[in-house]
């Protein structure tokens, strides 16, 4: 896997600077929607969801993908239809927020009531703790979980979806892996994945063959950049190692709907990060898409 991983790092993969191929892109994607991730501003958060709304929409993005939320506090002690009401102060929509799975084994109405109150069109599942996920059975067992919750999901006319991290890549018997078996286990008519970019890329795979492999299944995606010269950290968009411009040109093989920057370790104060993604997305990235 580091081989495998090293070799994509100095391939063309990832490399910066690639020109943008003349392929279609169409569909539901909306290149005026520029989300982020809520958790890119975490720190902040603490203090207020008001003013981190207010700074992301003076930064350029009307779209946030929610995190945080518990049956108990909500989002940051504030209700569903609070958030809902500062959303909509700053013209944002949020189309999806991260929701641990385990909601759903005694709450799960209730989850799903706090994300139609914000106006989700996806609750996505962000991780499993390392106990839950030590064989492919495990793996098995976790595609029926989600399956059972996305049935749920369906009759309140909300969609589940699965977003990934390195760890899913890890290969086990016959070089299957779990995101295989997730793949393949979960629901296709019931569950969509988020794409989060940076980790699969960090995990030795390439975003493209995953579109050929599984073409419209990956409504979502994280866009955050793999730092040039240590891997496993994160640096703002278009200043490290993650060929974007190859990746957001299929974005119609992948099924994209939404993308949303993300920041899981800060190289420099919010504010000034998501300023700097936004503005090489905006320049770089989606003038030269159809």
């Amino acid at each position: 896997m580091i081989n495998r991983r090293t070799f994509l790092i100095n391939s063309g993969i990832v490399a910066a600077g690639s020109l943008l191929s003349a392929d279609t892109f169409a569909g539901t994607f909306n290149k005026k929607r520029i989300g982020l991730q809520l958790y890119s501003l975490r720190d902040e958060v603490k203090d207020g969801l008001a003013p981190v709304f207010k700074k992301m929409a003076s930064a350029g993005y009307n779209s946030v993908e929610m995190y945080g939320y518990n049956t108990k506090d909500v989002f940051f002690k504030n209700s569903a239809k609070e958030v809902a009401a500062m959303l909509k102060a700053n013209n944002i929509i949020s189309p999806s927020g991260h929701y641990q799975l385990d909601l759903f084994d005694n709450d799960g109405q209730q989850t799903i009531d706090a994300a139609k109150e914000l106006g989700h069109k996806y609750i996505v599942i962000p991780w499993f703790p390392e106990e839950q996920r030590n064989s492919l059975d495990d793996y098995k067992v976790i595609a029926e979980r989600i399956n059972k919750a996305a049935l749920l999901c369906k009759k309140n006319n909300i969609k589940m979806a699965y977003h990934n991290h390195d760890f899913e890549f890890k290969q086990w018997e016959g070089d299957v892996t779990g995101y295989d078996i997730l793949m393949k286990e979960c629901d296709q008519s019931l569950v969509d994945f988020e794409l989060d970019l940076f980790w699969v890329v960090f995990a030795g795979n390439d975003p493209i063959e995953l579109f050929k492999k599984h073409p419209g299944r990956f409504k979502m995606w994280h866009v955050k950049d793999m730092d040039k010269t240590r891997p496993m950290n994160q640096t703002e968009v278009g200043s490290g190692t993650v060929n974007f411009k190859s990746i957001f040109a299929k974005a119609t093989l992948s099924g994209l709907e939404y993308f949303y920057v993300e920041q899981e370790n800060l190289p420099v104060p919010g504010d000034a990060n998501i300023k700097k993604s936004i503005a090489y997305i905006r320049k770089k990235i989606l003038p030269g898409l159809k």
